[in-house]
């Protein structure tokens, strides 16, 4: 395998009181302070009490990101206005779930001539640099603006502020400048990362297939260069090239070192994947990743795409291309989808005076930019967002926050969050009793839905899973942000009050966010695990699920690391991901196993829980802590798979499965 294939979405962040928006940090200290400050770490708002709903979801992208920065700016003094985004009916369950009385808007644009007098005017943004949409809105957040296109503030008639068109050359121009120039105005209690663009399909086109692998390749057996004639898409503007995954089950897409395109014997392109020789021709990313090896990659549903622009009268055009594994090459000669701006969470950042890049860890020169951006916060500032890339880039982008002493919460598609902030719902501290149980020589079993610690994923995906009817029928752990008891307390509040006897909350990855605690800085972590015990009482949760990847692998737990979360957090043990498969351990005293996984079926996990008590001689307890994919499962899947399993297996709750793990330890 090239590189890994599993790809995770993550979070993490959290506060204790309300806290005034806008407020301005320092910078990094020279060496961290040992202890957490205590202070919040995300804001809440004011309490909403009547709300303007719109549904936005058959808007464009362009005003709903104008109505989103709007949505910031209004509620940033008073919660007012929600906006309905998800087809999945997540936005509008959580309202109901709020209890807010609101009011429905015909028209969502109603709202900039309802609220223009609390907004200073619109940044417009460059629509040919991406970028320059991430300015806008960190722009905005400081002038009590919206973002705009210039057609927008001129339809609108909305005064221009500042008109970015033709400022910036390149993502690295455009985010060192606002480094230099708006950091010091902004809010330095928090860093935020969200893609400035997303890309929509084009009705009508169609795709010829260039070349298909007739097998799966899933040992770069295959590899070598090959050369493609393209000359049948010739006649429009462009030719578009995509890689795909010829078999997206099994996660062995198309790798790609080297890319030559000639026109009538001309080279016209020439360029290795991840290089700035490749940003001419890249058209869509496609949530393609980056191999440390210098190759782009594409698994499952992702893809990537190039533009090629030959000289007019050209009459052949050929591609030559170094690749290997599952490859389906397709191309067409009209543009297959269309950048527009990224909407979402941008209320949020605007609220919070918070300044917004998107920067990919992997590419050297991005790095820089985000390294030096991460340095100027101190240990536990949070990072809401995310990072370009799959795998590689979220391992990276995690690692080096990581490095810094930052939490990240993968937070860029979670919608109104300046008014679930504002909830007030009852948030239960108090722990849930420990189902008794006593310890035997059996194989005991805990199953936990991953992921939770990604708010995105709990306001959408959670949320569904959750409602399903065969939740509660067998004992199963939840990963959930503590820090939803201030970034979303009716979340939080739902989710506690709905539980079954069956259900457990527990912290997601690594407790008071999504990090990695073997690279924190000397001295810092301690800021973290005071920080996670805060938040995990203030939630009633006794387990925690931790990853601690270094270099693209899990890495055990030291003793110092564990000595720290038993210190500072009263959990009654940890599940870590990565390394060898349920080997039980107390570093620093830390009550520990790390966790195993199996699928796509039930039938499938049942076998390999079979095959992992195998040798197993029953003259002594075994203990197994099964994860569950959350975005393939379900809990109807939980209880088929439970329904398969007999003696000697006994599926227990969390909190009972480590109150009998730690008699074993000693």
């Amino acid at each position: 395998m090239d590189t890994s294939r599993r790809t995770f979405m993550k979070l993490a962040a959290g506060a204790a009181a309300v806290v005034s928006v806008g407020s301005t940090g320092t910078a990094m200290a020279a060496s961290p302070a040992r202890h957490w400050s205590g202070h919040p770490v995300l804001p809440q708002f004011p309490q909403p009490v009547h709300l303007d709903v719109a549904d936005v979801t058959t808007a464009d992208a362009a005003d709903q990101a104008l109505l989103t920065t709007l949505q910031g700016i209004v509620n940033r003094h008073q919660p007012r206005i929600w906006l309905l985004y998800s087809d999945d009916g997540s936005d509008q369950a959580w309202l109901d779930t709020t209890r807010v009385p609101y009011r429905k808007v015909g028209d969502a644009l109603s709202l900039v001539e309802r609220y223009r007098h609390e907004i200073s005017g619109a940044i417009v943004y460059d629509t040919d640099q991406p970028d320059s949409v991430n300015i806008a809105t960190t722009m905005a957040g400081l002038h009590g603006a919206v973002i705009a296109t210039a057609d927008q503030a001129k339809s609108l008639g909305l005064r221009v502020i500042e008109d970015l068109t033709g400022k910036f050359s390149s993502n690295i121009e455009a985010y060192t400048w606002q480094l230099e120039n708006l950091w010091p105005k902004c809010n330095h209690s928090m860093l935020t990362g969200i893609s400035p663009t997303q890309t929509v399909p084009v009705d009508g086109v169609t795709w010829t297939t260039v070349a298909k692998v007739d097998q799966p390749v899933t040992d770069n057996s295959n590899k070598g260069t090959f050369t493609f004639d393209l000359s049948a898409e010739l006649g429009g503007d462009a030719v578009y090239v995509r890689f795909q995954d010829a078999y997206p089950n099994d996660g062995w897409g198309p790798s790609v070192l080297q890319v030559d395109v000639a026109a009538d014997g001309t080279s016209i392109a020439s360029f290795q994947p991840t290089t700035d020789a490749e940003t001419p021709f890249l058209f869509d990313t496609g949530g393609s990743s980056i191999a440390d090896g210098g190759w782009r990659f594409a698994d499952g549903g992702s893809y990537f795409t190039y533009k090629f622009s030959p000289p007019a009268g050209t009459k052949a055009l050929s591609i030559k291309i170094l690749m290997w594994n599952e490859y389906l090459i397709t191309a067409t000669d009209t543009a297959p989808s269309e950048v527009v701006a990224f909407p979402f969470f941008r209320d949020y950042i605007v609220a919070n005076r918070a300044m917004v890049s998107w920067l990919e860890p992997d590419i050297p020169a991005q790095a820089a930019v985000l390294d030096q951006i991460f340095a100027k916060v101190t240990p536990t500032t949070p990072y809401l967002g995310w990072f370009p890339g799959a795998v590689p880039g979220e391992w990276s982008g995690v690692g080096l926050a990581s490095q810094h002493g930052i939490e990240v919460i993968a937070a860029d598609f979670f919608n109104n969050a300046t008014v679930l902030s504002g909830t007030r719902d009852r948030i239960e501290s108090r722990r849930r009793p420990v189902p008794p149980a006593t310890l035997e020589n059996k194989v005991y079993l805990s199953f936990t839905f991953m992921e939770g610690d990604n708010a995105q994923y709990d306001q959408h995906r959670l949320r569904d899973i959750w409602d399903n009817a065969d939740r509660g029928k067998v004992p199963t752990n939840w990963t959930i942000s503590p820090l939803l008891a201030d970034l979303a307390p009716a979340m939080l509040s739902y989710f506690q009050r709905t539980a079954s006897a069956n259900d457990l909350l527990i912290a997601g990855p690594s407790g008071a966010g999504y990090t990695y605690p073997g690279l924190w800085p000397t001295g810092a972590f301690d800021q973290f695990t005071e920080l996670t015990g805060h938040y995990m009482s203030r939630a009633g949760m006794d387990v925690v699920y931790v990853f601690n990847m270094i270099d693209g692998t899990g890495a055990a737990l030291t003793d110092a690391i564990g000595a720290s979360y038993v210190k500072n957090t009263d959990t009654l043990g940890a599940v870590l991901t990565g390394g060898i498969s349920s080997q039980v351990s107390s570093p620093g005293g830390l009550p520990l196993i790390t966790d195993f996984g199996a699928g796509p079926a039930p039938a499938d996990y049942q076998k390999a829980l079979l095959a992992k008590i195998a040798d197993w001689d029953g003259t002594k307890p075994l203990f197994l802590a099964c994860s569950i994919s959350a975005w393939d499962w379900t809990p109807t899947e939980v209880a088929a798979l439970a329904a398969l399993l007999d003696d000697p297996f006994l599926i227990v709750r969390g909190d009972t499965f480590f109150t009998l793990l730690g008699k074993t330890i000693g």
